[in-house]
C-alpha cells in the first residue's frame, strides 16, 4: 500500500505541488508559533531542502511538481506588472532613473560576486597546493 502511494506521488505533478504547499503551510505554522522574523515560505522550503539533502525525500518525488511551477513562473510576475501599470510616472524620466539604478546595482553585485568567487577559488588552490607540496 505504501509502495503504491509512493508511485502515485512520483507520477503526479499536482500531488507533488501539494507537498510543496504543505511544506509552505508548515513553515507558516512554525513562524507563527515560534514568532520567527522570517517568511513562512522560506522556513517551509528550508525544511523541504533539509529532507532532500538528507535523502529522507527523493528528488524524483518532487521533480514533476517543481518543473510545473517553473514552467508557469511567468504567471507569478503578472500581479507585479499590473501594479506597475497603476503608476504611470514609472514610464517617464523617473522610471528611466529607477531602471538605471537597478541595472547599475545588478552589474555591481554580479561583478563583486564574480571577484569574490575568483578570490576564493584562487585562495583554495593555494591552500591545496601548500598541503600537497612538502616545503
Amino acid at each position: 500500500m505504501l509502495r503504491h502511494s509512493f508511485r502515485l506521488i512520483h507520477r503526479s505533478a499536482p500531488l507533488q505541488l501539494g507537498i510543496v504547499l504543505l511544506f509552505w503551510l508548515a513553515g507558516e505554522g512554525l513562524v507563527r508559533l515560534a514568532g520567527l522574523p522570517l517568511p513562512g515560505g522560506i522556513i517551509g522550503l528550508a525544511l523541504l531542502l533539509l529532507l532532500l539533502v538528507t535523502r529522507r525525500l527523493s528528488v524524483i518525488s518532487m521533480r514533476r511538481g517543481a518543473e510545473w511551477l517553473l514552467a508557469d513562473m511567468l504567471l507569478f510576475f503578472v500581479p507585479a506588472v499590473l501594479a506597475v501599470l497603476d503608476h504611470r510616472e514609472l514610464f517617464g524620466l523617473i522610471g528611466l532613473k529607477i531602471l538605471f539604478v537597478i541595472l547599475c546595482s545588478t552589474i555591481i553585485v554580479m561583478t563583486v560576486t564574480a571577484l569574490a568567487v575568483d578570490a576564493c577559488y584562487r585562495w583554495s588552490l593555494r591552500h591545496v597546493r601548500a598541503e600537497h607540496d612538502p616545503a
